[in-house]
């Protein structure tokens, strides 16, 4: 198998990604499990950032990375939360606080006008200075619940509802999710991009 660090403490994304990586001899190991300490993200976009991290956890491991940035962007709220979707309430990875602070701010806002989507993009560098980064996208529109529903998934999936399914992203199946979900699509494409290596 080829090692190779994803630049994320997050054990829910490991846990979407690997399964989609395993059959073509790759192994994700946290960047946590490493004891890399993040990165800083101040990229104005996903694309940066996911550079960024990629970067970063590449340098100090001296493993081949995978990042990937996402978040929510939601149409009523300009955009928001988009590039701070993991620290929108304040304190990073709070999803209980963040998915609060999102139903607040979109309380009176009629399900017509409830239009989202997430956003996914991952970069995977051969080492930290690769200057031909493989970088794929996805993408997963929906519309936001008014109240939190099932008990899969991790971060905003509470909340996301896939109208084509008529489930929230939290009430999928594990692998339906991988299937269409942002990130799923984003692995799909950097799959399609790995023969090039």
């Amino acid at each position: 198998m080829n090692r190779i660090v994803l630049a994320t403490s997050n054990r829910g994304k490991l846990a979407e990604m690997q399964p989609l990586l395993a059959d073509i001899g790759l192994e994700l190991v946290t960047q946590g499990e490493l004891g890399v300490s993040d990165a800083i993200e101040d990229g104005h976009s996903f694309v940066e950032n996911a550079l960024i991290k990629a970067r970063h956890a590449a340098e100090v491991t001296g493993l081949p990375a995978i990042a990937d940035d996402s978040g929510l962007i939601v149409d009523a709220l300009d955009g928001a939360p988009g590039l701070i979707s993991a620290h929108y309430a304040g304190v990073h990875g709070d999803a209980a606080g963040n998915i609060r602070k999102l139903l607040d701010a979109m309380e009176r806002v009629p399900d017509g006008a409830r239009r989202a989507r997430f956003l996914s993009v991952i970069v995977l560098l051969r080492h930290a200075r690769d200057p031909h980064p493989i970088i794929a996208e996805g993408l997963w529109e929906g519309r936001l619940l008014h109240a939190p529903r099932g008990d899969g998934g991790f971060g905003y999936d509470p909340v996301f509802f896939d109208p084509l399914l008529g489930l929230a992203a939290s009430e999928l199946p594990a692998d339906v999710k991988n299937r269409v979900s942002h990130r799923g699509q984003a692995l799909a494409r950097l799959r399609e991009q790995l023969p090039r290596l």
